[in-house]
């Protein structure tokens, strides 16, 4: 309890000090612009959850699609504005994933740089005038309920006005009880969003890796914009899965694939067209909004640079793994309609 105690202060002034330096540098230039028009937040505005699906400030039903980026203490170098808005131009991203790496070598040890890697992604984002999701990227985030519960509190007071944001408050539990240790923890933290932002999203994992979506739904938290997030690798993860998500579409529930990739569980391996084809397929029949793991040069399949390609973007086809080559040609053929022509 003690050594939790130092955390949590070493977090608070950690925090205290970049909302003071951020302030005064201008890092939060896009306050006066929450109605960007011309852009996908400026058409859509603030998003809800109604039945099954994502609606906008007009009641018409959206699907977010994009990239996630990769754990922040290890590939950080993607974190930055030019990058963003690479993913947005070329790529026609409309929601991008700030996979805030929480442990080991993560925001529990160094919140500092980990909360101006992931507040550079936010702001840009939100000036850039398309969706982020701000991601606890964790895999034993009812450990740390207390430090969650802080720094969602922050995001909310510091961003809950913008209709850009989205929370993943846990991004895989493992193989632990839903009714015991992940469904308690989401009340908490959500209980802090709530406090201060009633009304974004928040995307809520189950147990084994964000895969229990029948059970989560079984006995579902008790809030009306909350999603229910389904991860699942191509090559590994098929039709009992997608079973799954069709329970919990059949229950009355809403789905966000917030990570997905097309090659095995690892991230690594070969890219299983077929099954990824299947997986397009459903997520397309139910106005499912999803984000590709992951915006990174690192050796596995699912990452979809090539090793050095350029932090800042601009990158070539000759840059792009097998993945990133068929994952941009997807995001650009489900969004050119809504988003080609809005930048």
């Amino acid at each position: 309890m003690i050594e939790s105690g130092k955390i949590i202060l070493k977090i608070f002034l950690a925090i205290s000090s970049i909302i003071g330096v951020t302030a005064c540098a201008g890092l939060n230039e896009s306050d006066n612009n929450k109605d960007m028009p011309g852009t996908v937040a400026g058409l859509h505005g603030q998003l809800k959850v109604s039945g099954t699906m994502i609606v906008d400030q007009n009641g018409d039903s959206v699907v977010l699609r994009g990239m996630s980026l990769f754990w922040s203490q290890w590939i950080g170098k993607y974190y930055n504005k030019n990058c963003i808005k690479w993913l947005r131009d070329d790529w026609n991203c409309t929601v991008i994933r700030a996979a805030m790496g929480i442990e080991p070598d993560g925001y529990l040890e160094n919140p500092t740089a980990e909360m101006i890697k992931i507040r550079t992604v936010i702001d840009a984002c939100i000036d850039l005038g398309i969706y982020v999701i701000i991601d606890w990227h964790d895999h034993n985030a009812h450990l740390h309920t207390d430090a969650a519960k802080h720094f969602f509190r922050q995001m909310a007071t510091l961003y809950g006005d913008k209709p850009n944001i989205i929370y993943e408050i846990y991004n895989e539990p493992e193989k632990i009880s839903w009714r015991y240790d992940v469904k308690p923890y989401a009340e908490a933290v959500i209980a802090e969003i709530r406090a201060v932002d009633s009304d974004n999203i928040i995307i809520v994992g189950s147990p084994t890796w964000s895969q229990d979506l029948d059970v989560a739904t079984a006995d579902p938290i008790n809030d009306e914009n909350v999603v229910y997030s389904m991860h699942f690798y191509a090559a590994s993860h098929k039709q009992e899965l997608r079973d799954k998500a069709i329970t919990a579409i059949n229950r009355g529930y809403p789905i966000f694939v917030s990570e997905f990739g097309v090659c095995e569980y690892t991230g690594d391996g070969n890219v299983d067209y077929q099954s990824s084809g299947a997986w397009f397929d459903l997520m397309d029949q139910y106005k499912i909004s999803w984000c590709k793991w992951s915006v990174a040069d690192k050796d596995e399949g699912d990452a979809v640079l090539e090793d050095g390609a350029d932090e800042n973007g601009g990158w070539t086809d000759d840059k792009l793994t097998e993945s990133g080559k068929f994952i941009k040609s997807e995001i650009i053929k489900r969004n050119k309609a809504e988003f080609g022509a809005q930048n």
